[in-house]
């Protein structure tokens, strides 16, 4: 496990108490273009179900993992694919 896709799910699993959290990281398949980091650990897809997105638009439960994640998008993560669902959607 990447130390990255660590510390995604760790500040993920502290925001929000997901009920289901994947972190996938999708970085290989990035490999050559430009802002692809030699090593990886660049780009990372989020599938997050959590009670704390129940009422939120798309486009809020976004905002809210990118915040969480601000430091990461800030500097080492290139690009973030986010799937984020209240229980039962």
């Amino acid at each position: 496990m990447s130390g990255m896709k660590t510390r995604i799910e760790d500040k993920l699993t502290a925001a929000f108490a997901p009920v289901a959290l994947t972190v996938t990281d999708d970085s290989a398949l990035h490999a050559g273009h430009a802002g692809a980091p030699e090593g990886g650990e660049s780009h990372f897809t989020v599938q997050i179900v959590s009670a704390a997105f129940s009422g939120q638009s798309r486009i809020a439960r976004h905002r809210a993992v990118n915040q969480a994640l601000a430091e990461e998008l800030a500097g080492p993560v290139h690009a973030l694919a986010v799937k984020a669902k209240a229980p039962g959607e």
